[in-house]
């Protein structure tokens, strides 16, 4: 297997398995996605922690649900590698059992604990890892509420999991980033402690720049927003150059850091975003998802977007078929192909996984 140079984490919905589908096959097969399942229903759910109420009761239709998604999941990833977290649905044993013995039979997919989780949710996973053969990742929240016995704590998961370091991945999460310079402490912190406890099979930091679609100022139809994400890995691979091995780029991609922390939703705001990811920069734009004029309304936004300094053309090595659709949006005419909020956010997603995965091949 080729090592992954870069760790998108995705929600599991299907913009996002049908933009890492759409990749090259060259730039698909150095990515590792971490899939966060998306919960079914219900409120919008705290990072790192449990409802201490689940809202979904509905154990067959979830049991059906997720395990369409888990196997529409494995189709998209084509065999190759990854990592899928369960944490908003894994209470329900019963419920993911088929879903998740998919992913450990029927996929390259390894599954992710951590060590904020039940014991026995923590051993069940283990145990599907070991019947998979091809370990377990473990996912730790650096944005959570720190102590000393944080180092404590994942030697004493590893000691439960009983599989060999070989066959474990850090997936060290610093969450949402806003200022660069406080997450770029917080990553140093974690890489130090955590980092060299054990010889990994693979050491990931990741974190999320990408703001939530209500941080939109009213009143302003496009904004920049910084990659602060890429910011910080670049600074503590700055900071410590002797770390033993690769320390894989991971970010949230087009999204936010809390985007799979809650269910698809009947009726949202009246508009969705474009995205288009520069050198340092999100570049967004508002577009209407409703209205007489909504076609012309978006293809203007989609001109700003192809028109700006940073877009990459379509038909460099750097280009890719979102590049492609957001130039033909922008000098389309009709509603037909003007996209919907989904089509803009898979678009998103695969522009940027293709231009993150070059960039780190060949710094630009």
């Amino acid at each position: 297997m080729v090592e992954p140079i870069y760790v998108p984490v995705l929600p599991t919905r299907r913009s996002s398995w049908d933009a890492y589908a759409g990749l090259a096959t060259e730039v698909r097969r150095r990515v590792a996605p971490l899939w966060t399942v998306v919960p079914r229903v219900g409120p919008e759910r705290t990072r790192g922690a449990s409802p201490a109420t689940d809202p979904d009761t509905d154990s067959p239709e979830l049991g059906r649900w997720f395990t369409a998604r888990m196997d529409n999941l494995i189709k998209a990833m084509g065999g190759l590698a990854g990592w899928v977290d369960p944490v908003h649905i894994e209470r329900h044993v019963e419920a993911s059992a088929i879903g998740l013995w998919h992913v450990a039979t029927r996929s390259e997919l390894r599954l992710v604990t951590g060590p904020e989780r039940a014991p026995g949710r923590q051993r069940y996973a283990a145990d599907l890892a070991s019947l998979s053969g091809r370990g377990i990742g473990i996912r730790v929240l650096l944005d959570a509420a720190r102590d000393a016995s944080r180092s404590e704590d994942l030697l004493a998961l590893v000691g439960q999991l009983r599989l060999p370091p070989s066959q474990l991945d850090l997936l060290l999460d610093i969450g949402m980033v806003a200022d660069a310079a406080e997450a770029a402490k917080l990553a140093l912190v974690g890489v130090d402690a955590l980092a060299t406890l054990v010889p990994w099979r693979t050491v990931v930091l990741t974190g999320g720049a990408f703001p939530r679609d209500r941080d939109h100022p009213d009143g302003r139809p496009t904004r920049i927003s910084r990659r602060h994400d890429w910011q910080v890995h670049q600074s503590v691979r700055a900071s410590r150059p002797e770390f033993p091995g690769p320390l894989i780029y991971g970010d949230y991609s087009v999204e936010h850091a809390y985007s799979a922390n809650i269910s698809a939703r009947p009726y949202g705001p009246p508009y969705g975003l474009l995205r288009y990811t520069a050198a340092h920069d999100f570049l967004i734009a508002r577009a209407p998802l409703r209205g007489p004029d909504r076609a012309p309304r978006v293809r203007a936004m989609a001109r700003r977007m192809v028109t700006s300094d940073s877009f990459r053309g379509i038909e460099g090595t750097t280009s890719s078929d979102g590049e492609r659709w957001l130039h033909t949006c922008a000098y389309g005419d009709g509603s037909a192909g003007s996209g919907n909020a989904e089509k803009w956010i898979q678009v998103g997603h695969l522009q940027h996984m293709n231009y993150v995965a070059r960039q780190l091949i060949r710094p630009c």
